[in-house]
């Protein structure tokens, strides 16, 4: 049941009507916004990833490991992944009411405690529409496909 219908039920029956998130643009607000959010993974900005990920953000990879908005910061903060691309391509986004899906194909290349990687894999972002604007709660990655620069 959609939030708008389930406040109309409760208000019905007397009870106090759930909070609706604020409007949120469904132009392009979305995309630029995963943007961004790849540029500060790039760059290991915790605090841009901090002010785009939810508080109980999941993150799930293709070989199944989940990760937390605590995690990727920790990770950024702590530099041992350093980037030389981080860039996505074939980007669509999808509304589905207060909820927008970021699908797109992620190259990577850089290094992790001196060990080089390369690597290129589907991914799809979803944000949810709050009262303080798009936040990015979701994510889920494919495996990574083979290297094709």
């Amino acid at each position: 049941m959609s939030r708008y219908l389930l406040a109309i039920a409760l208000s019905s029956l007397g009870l106090p009507a759930l909070a609706l998130p604020a409007a949120c643009p469904t132009d392009s607000t979305v995309a630029k916004l995963d943007t961004q959010y790849q540029a500060a993974v790039a760059k290991n900005d915790a605090a841009t990833m901090d002010r785009l990920l939810a508080d109980d953000f999941v993150l799930v990879t293709g070989s199944g490991k989940v990760f937390g908005k605590a995690d990727l910061l920790k990770e950024a903060r702590g530099g041992e992944v350093l980037y030389t691309r981080q860039d996505d391509s074939s980007q669509t986004v999808r509304f589905w009411g207060d909820t927008a899906v970021v699908t797109a194909l992620l190259v990577e290349k850089g290094s992790e405690g001196g060990k080089p990687f390369q690597y290129r894999l589907w991914f799809s972002d979803t944000y949810v529409c709050t009262a303080t604007g798009w936040r990015y709660v979701f994510g889920q990655a494919s495996i990574p496909l083979p290297w094709t620069p």
